[in-house]
This record gives structure tokens, C-alpha cells and sequence, in this order.
């Protein structure tokens, strides 16, 4: 006699552990391909925000009419604009205060952006440790419906006298759709984790050049108008 050995058939014939372990991996996959998508999207914006203000920056348009720039469009504004808005306001804020130190005024502004520049990067991250997670546990939770449908296959076959190939090929194949499922919901999370950690390193990096050649032009700035310049 012909049985139906598709997943689906195998699935509904499966114990109830193997359909609620597998009902578990579906939906776990499908979240973690919507934070896929979410996060493919999210990085697309990040960089094209980051290279129209990059563009901006070196375009010669003075700190103050970027800053005043910034502050406009803070709602819009990425992650470059904004450690460069949290520097620029720290600086005004200890010019205002009558503080002329270039030390204190540079560490200042530093300190600012490096704190905007942790903020920027944590937001940047997330979702990132869910696909970490998803790739890392679902192959265990698929070969725990696996386990527990192998063994309610074997106990139901304790009781037939004759076992042959043909009444232990469906109780295996119902557990082994249980971990396909897990790999199924692994693959992906692991290779995009794998993209967006390199993507996320290459944005941080550029974030963290970002703050060192802003430092160095208001180093130079403070230089300029320190009493032995002009």
C-alpha cells in the first residue's frame, strides 16, 4: 500500500510534540526573516544617511551651518549627523561656559561623541543577537522533536510482531522533518548575522574615523584662534 510521505501528510500524522516543536521553528523562522528584512532595510537607510551628510561634511560648508543643519533635521537625521550634532553642541556648551582650555573643550566634544557614538551602534545592533539566537538553538530544538518522534515511533512499534522497512519508514520520516525545519530556520539567521556583523563593523569603523577627523578639525580650529595664531 502506497503511503503519503509528503511533509505536509507527515507533519499531520506526526505526535503532537514533533507538530508543536515544529509550529515553534515555522514561526520562529518566520520572525527572524522579518527582522532580516527589517534589519537589510534599516542598514540600506543607515548608509545612504551616512553619505549624503559625508558628502555635506567635506563639501566646505562651514560647522556652524552643518550644525544648525543638523539640528533642523534631527528627526532624519543618521548616525554620522547625529555624533556630529552631540560634539558640536558639547563644544558650544563649554564655549558658552567662558572655557578656553583646548583640552577641556577637545575632550569635551570627544566624550560627547563617543558617548552618541555607543548609542548609535547599540541601535544600530538591534535584533542582531535574536538571529544569533535563532541560529544557534534551532537546530537543538528540531533535534529534540526528532529524538522524542523517534521514540514515539519505535514504542508504537513494540507491539507488531513483524517489523519491516515500510512500517518504520514513516515514523522516522515524521521525525526528521523536525530538524530539516530547524535547519531550515537556522541557515538563514546564521549567514545574515554573519552579513550584518560585517556590514555593522564596516558602519562602526566608519563612525569611529568619523569622530577622529571631526576631532582633529576642531583641534586645529582651537589652534587657530589660540593667542598665538590670529
Amino acid at each position: 500500500m502506497n503511503q503519503d510521505l509528503s511533509i505536509v501528510s507527515l507533519i499531520l500524522n506526526a505526535s503532537w510534540v514533533v507538530q508543536a516543536v515544529v509550529a515553534l521553528l515555522v514561526g520562529v523562522s518566520i520572525a527572524s526573516w522579518a527582522a532580516i528584512f527589517r534589519k537589510i532595510v534599516a542598514l540600506k537607510k543607515v548608509q545612504k544617511l551616512n553619505d549624503e551628510f559625508d558628502r555635506e561634511f567635506w563639501s566646505g560648508t562651514s560647522l556652524n551651518d552643518l550644525f544648525a543643519g543638523a539640528a533642523q533635521n534631527a528627526k532624519h537625521s543618521g548616525p554620522m549627523e547625529r555624533i556630529f550634532a552631540s560634539g558640536m553642541r558639547e563644544y558650544q556648551k563649554l564655549r558658552e561656559r567662558r572655557i578656553t582650555d583646548a583640552g577641556t573643550l577637545l575632550d569635551g566634544a570627544r566624550r560627547a561623541m563617543r558617548a552618541s557614538y555607543q548609542r548609535e551602534v547599540d541601535a544600530i545592533e538591534a535584533n542582531l543577537s535574536f538571529l544569533a539566537t535563532v541560529g544557534s538553538v534551532s537546530p537543538y530544538v528540531g533535534l529534540f522533536g526528532t529524538v522524542w518522534g523517534i521514540m514515539h515511533a519505535f514504542t508504537g512499534l513494540a507491539a507488531l510482531e513483524q517489523v519491516t522497512l515500510a512500517t518504520v519508514a514513516p515514523g522516522i520520516a515524521e521525525a526528521l522533518v523536525a530538524t530539516a525545519i530547524g535547519l531550515f530556520a537556522a541557515i538563514p539567521a546564521v549567514v545574515a548575522y554573519n552579513r550584518f556583523s560585517h556590514d555593522i563593523d564596516r558602519v562602526a569603523n566608519r563612525l569611529e574615523t568619523f569622530i577622529e577627523e571631526f576631532s582633529n578639525i576642531l583641534q586645529r580650529n582651537l589652534g587657530a584662534q589660540s593667542p598665538s595664531g590670529h
